[in-house]
């Protein structure tokens, strides 16, 4: 077990408190979450992270979180265990849990194992590997709708994906009709993970995907970004969504808990974008905004 890159956190806990502490795991770094019900023994969730976060100070973390919430009266949590996972585990936990998902109004999401009938959806065959972007979690399914509502809408022809993990967004703006998009990670896994889910939809010749810093990145202006990152890195990286966007384009933001969505716009409108629209889902908010009307070039 010594040679695993994964840790695997589980912890018994009721419904009152699952949503929360999903969020919580995720902003501490979680590669996937999932939760399951375990008849005669209360839900427990289960949350994947990389050998690069230290596990005491992830147990520490969720305790003093849940430590909290019990001295509010909550229902004190149980079974709290952080543990090495072995690499072949890692991809058992998501079979088990990771089933076709329709989003939007004309994708369907579907693991490579489970190929369901399209009914008339654009199927998007994701294999989860080691980058996050499944669909599944509250923020992926937001910002796939609201691209989907941008690319019906404004029909653009280039695109570039900051932060592209899976590179679920990448693909589904190919197939839907985006001609040319640029998926961006400074992760090998998760570029490795992106070319191969580009190439098992068949859009590779639409999707390049770049190992790089998105800081550094010195590309062709797009009429289209989108980012799916926490907060702190939409902040850090406005700067660079401005040179990334031609004037009055569009930038999709994801990543963003409910009620960090205000401090966010707030942090881009300092660079010159206009909010546009919202959306929110299971907590989290996708932002659309318009790029500055002025090239600052």
């Amino acid at each position: 077990m010594s040679s695993s890159r994964y840790w695997e956190l589980t912890v018994g806990v009721g419904a009152d408190l699952s949503e929360g502490l999903t969020n919580l795991v995720w902003e501490l770094g979680a590669l996937g979450v999932v939760e399951e019900e375990r008849p005669g023994r209360g839900p427990r969730l289960r949350a994947f992270f990389p050998k690069t976060v230290f596990a005491t100070a992830l147990e520490e973390s969720v305790r003093g979180y849940l430590d909290g919430l019990r001295e509010l009266g909550f229902e004190p949590a149980t079974d709290l265990h952080v543990v090495a996972l072995a690499d072949e585990n890692w991809a058992d936990a998501w079979r088990a849990h990771f089933k076709p998902q329709p989003v939007g109004r004309r994708l369907l999401i579907a693991p490579p194992w489970d190929r369901p009938a399209a009914n008339g959806r654009t199927v998007i065959t994701i294999e989860p590997g080691r980058a996050f972007g499944t669909g599944h979690h509250g923020t992926t399914a937001g910002c796939l709708e609201a691209l989907e509502s941008v690319i019906d809408r404004d029909g653009p022809p280039r695109m570039i994906d900051v932060g592209t993990g899976s590179g679920i967004l990448a693909i589904a703006a190919a197939r839907l009709g985006v001609g040319a998009i640029l998926a961006v990670d400074d992760d090998p896994d998760a570029i490795a993970c992106a070319m191969a889910n580009a190439a098992r939809n068949r859009v590779s010749d639409r999707v390049r995907c770049l190992l790089a810093d998105a800081e550094r990145l010195d590309e062709v202006p797009a009429p289209l970004v989108v980012a799916n990152l926490l907060s702190a890195a939409h902040r850090r990286l406005a700067a660079h969504y401005e040179r990334s966007l031609l004037p009055g384009g569009t930038l999709l933001l994801g990543g963003i808990l409910d009620g960090e969505a205000a401090d966010v716009a707030s942090a881009l409108g300092g660079h010159g974008f206009v909010p546009r629209a919202s959306l929110s889902v299971e907590g989290w908010t996708t932002l659309e905004l318009r790029a500055p009307l002025h090239d600052h070039a």
